[in-house]
């Protein structure tokens, strides 16, 4: 299946996974002197569709497919992974810059948009500094993305479990405090995928990714909470709601159009997620039971 070539048929694959996340370095500590750190590794990524460049994403190393996959859907370029029959790393081993760029075959009859692939060429609406705004600057991020129904219903301490649980997959920023992270879990609380990335975007990506994998696989997980480090920007938002994720909880605060997209894609975005507590910004139905105040 197309599954199989995405998962285990990278040429190369195994040589890019196990490149290292962290570098060691020298830096000067006043007062001790120089003394070795380790910082976390960034590299670009290119990903090509079809020998077409569609994106240079700054990144960690490794997972490359996920990311590759995960970027491309969050786009709305293409629908699921069975759209690929392959996607490798151009170039040989050894080779400098190996690693740094990556193919997506699409597959015959492979249900492309190649006009959203345009608008990700040239930049779109990528990042929260664009300065779009308004009712339809919130609809162009949503185009081609159907509003997620209203269920299912969630706990406080299962949203606030999800977000602690995301510190039992950052081995790199244990190392380095320099990565940022995501997992996803399904309705009962079962981890679907996990991932750590210098980029939150990139982190959320590789998880969506490896969702993708699954389902290509015949695997029916059913997502529930994406869970997040640092801030809940748009994007996060957008590809959570392309995804079918109903639930987005951040350690940080949300941003005003991540609250709107949310709104607008039916998404319940958490913010503050922490020591057990957290704010609730949109969609705060699904949580049924904790609507109002104990006297």
């Amino acid at each position: 299946m197309a599954s199989d070539r995405l998962e285990v048929g990278l040429p190369g694959s195994g040589g890019v996974a196990s490149r290292q996340k962290t570098r060691p370095l020298a830096v000067l500590r006043p007062g001790r002197g120089e003394v070795e750190d380790l910082v976390a590794v960034e590299e670009p990524l290119e990903i090509r569709l079809a020998g077409e460049t569609v994106a240079v994403i700054l990144r960690s190393p490794g997972d490359d497919h996920r990311l590759a996959l995960g970027y491309l859907f969050g786009e709305g370029i293409i629908r699921e992974a069975i759209d690929a029959t392959a996607v490798y790393h151009c170039g040989r081993l050894g080779e400098e810059g190996y690693g740094n760029t990556i193919e997506v075959a699409p597959a015959s009859g492979a249900a492309i948009d190649w006009d959203r692939l345009e608008v990700s060429r040239r930049g779109g609406v990528t990042n929260s500094a664009c300065g779009v705004c308004g009712r339809s600057a919130v609809e162009d991020l949503l185009r081609g993305v159907a509003r997620l129904p209203d269920g299912p219903t969630v706990s406080s301490l299962a949203v606030a479990a999800a977000v602690e649980g995301l510190r039992r997959h950052q081995p790199t920023w244990d190392a380095t405090g320099g990565t940022h992270a995501a997992a996803l879990w399904d309705e009962a609380g079962a981890l679907v995928a996990a991932h750590e990335d210098v980029g939150r975007h990139n982190a959320v990506d590789k998880v969506v990714g490896a969702l993708l994998l699954l389902r290509a696989s015949g695997q029916t997980p059913r997502p529930t909470v994406l869970a997040t480090s640092g801030r809940g920007g748009f994007e996060i938002v957008q590809k959570a709601a392309r995804a079918g994720i109903p639930v987005v909880a951040c350690v940080s605060a949300p941003t005003t159009l991540a609250v709107e997209v949310a709104q607008a894609a039916n998404v319940t975005l958490c913010g503050f997620v922490r020591s057990g507590r957290l704010n609730v910004y949109a969609a705060a139905h699904r949580f049924p039971t904790e609507g109002q105040a104990k006297p």
